[in-house]
Parts: structure tokens; C-alpha cells; sequence
């Protein structure tokens, strides 16, 4: 089975010259089809910053990065473009407009399918409302939306388009344990129901348990991981650097 996520000695760096600073060390990761991966570390540890990379929202400096067995080493903008295309993405601020409607910012994600007409879309983002339990919110704008009812409009979505892998950063950081406990339990169903991957950054310790496995970073590096419940012939890989 091929992995949808394959890092092999990705390094990254901010600054140049004598500024520049080291953020990803050596990097090798293999994550597979239907896994919920959560990653863990102190802030400044690099762990957004390889969300990002992964995402395809900076370029890759050194190394190879594979997402959906497409290399964005040395990818162009239209190739980035292409694989963006493909991923969900859920963030700590929901980033929703409050111009649009909930069905509405649901819809814009899925502008890019050209094959989808403007009656299609709706029809998609209806459905995949009323599966995060907002079905009677359709027309509300985000100012009208507790914070729990937003960020399950992100993953609405994030997921409406059915994508192979969802990044998530920080997705209940500004929730309460209640509605953080919401919102993954949501996450983790729907993932599970579409066959997709999850890789998801937290500090939340209260939601560690909806992992396949846990994956810990320092100071740039992937230190340790907890055991999968994966079998072993579809675990994700995980080769620590000294």
C-alpha cells in the first residue's frame, strides 16, 4: 500500500547566511491511507511548519516530500496548485468569510471541481452540514455560530470534496473541552466513513485518544512515536535521526 504521506530527509530553514536557523531536521515519515496521525510538541518545535510543507503552502527546500504520490520537491505553482486541490485543511482560527452563509463557505471549496455545476455544489455542502449536525444552520452567518458551531464548519468544509488527506492544526485550541471533544469525535467519524487520512497538530492532550498514533517533535526533529493499532504491513514508518 502507498503511503500518503512519504518524507525522506526533509530539512527546511528560515533566514539566510548567518540568520539562517534549522526548523526541520531530517525528517523521514511514512503515513497511510485512513490513519488519524496526531502530532505533539513544545511550540516552535516545527510542527506547523511541516504542516504547511505538507499542505503545499511553502516549498520544499531539501529533501523529498511525496503527498498522494506526488513529489513537491521542486513542484511549480500549477502543480502545487493541483495537489492543494486534493488535501482539507482545518486551522485553529476557522478562517471562515463572514460575508457568506455556512452552505455557502462550504461551497468555495469546492470551486476548484470544474465538473461540479453551482446546483451540485450546494447539494454537497447541504449534505455534508447536515452530517456535522448543522442542518438547520445552512443560512446562518459565522457571526450568528458559536465557536464549536464554526469549526464544524470547517470541517464541513474541509471535507465536503471528499479529500485523500485532511491537515489539521490546532483545530480546538480555542474551544471548550466540550466542543474541542465535538468537533474530533466529527473529524474522526467522517474520516473513518470517507477513507481518508487525518495528520492533526495539537497541544490538546484531552483528544490524544481518537489517534492511530501519536507522533512527538522537538527542536526539529520527530523524537518518538506510541505504537499503532495499525497492522503492521500498513503502520505508518517512523526513522528517528540521532
Amino acid at each position: 500500500m502507498k503511503p500518503v504521506i512519504s518524507a525522506t530527509n526533509l530539512h527546511h530553514a528560515y533566514g539566510k547566511g548567518d540568520l539562517r536557523k534549522p526548523v526541520l531536521i531530517d525528517i523521514n515519515l511514512k503515513i497511510y491511507p485512513g490513519e488519524i496521525i496526531i502530532l505533539t510538541g513544545p511550540s516552535g518545535s516545527g510542527k506547523t511548519t511541516l504542516l504547511t510543507l505538507m499542505g503545499g503552502l511553502r516549498s520544499v527546500q531539501e529533501g523529498s516530500l511525496k503527498i498522494l504520490d506526488r513529489e513537491l520537491c521542486g513542484a511549480n505553482k500549477k502543480q502545487l496548485v493541483a495537489i492543494r486541490s486534493g488535501i482539507g485543511y482545518i486551522f485553529q482560527a476557522h478562517n471562515l468569510l463572514k460575508c457568506l452563509s455556512a452552505q455557502q463557505n462550504v461551497s468555495m471549496s469546492l470551486k476548484l471541481h470544474k465538473h461540479l455545476n453551482s446546483a451540485d455544489r450546494k447539494a454537497k455542502s447541504i449534505a455534508m452540514l447536515n452530517a456535522v449536525g448543522l442542518g438547520e444552520r445552512i443560512d446562518f452567518y459565522p457571526d450568528n455560530l458559536s465557536g464549536g458551531q464554526k469549526q464544524r464548519v470547517a470541517i464541513a468544509r474541509a471535507l465536503v470534496s471528499q479529500p485523500k488527506l485532511v491537515l489539521a492544526d490546532e483545530p480546538t485550541a480555542a474551544l471548550d473541552s466540550k466542543s474541542g471533544r465535538n468537533v474530533v469525535e466529527i473529524m474522526q467519524k467522517l474520516a473513518k466513513e470517507q477513507g481518508c487520512t487525518i495528520l492533526l497538530v495539537t497541544h490538546d492532550n484531552r483528544i490524544l485518544d481518537i489517534a492511530d498514533r501519536i507522533i512527538h517533535m522537538e527542536d526539529g526533529q520527530l523524537v518518538n512515536s506510541s505504537a499503532s493499532s495499525q497492522p503492521e504491513s500498513q503502520r505508518s514508518s517512523l526513522v528517528v535521526s540521532s
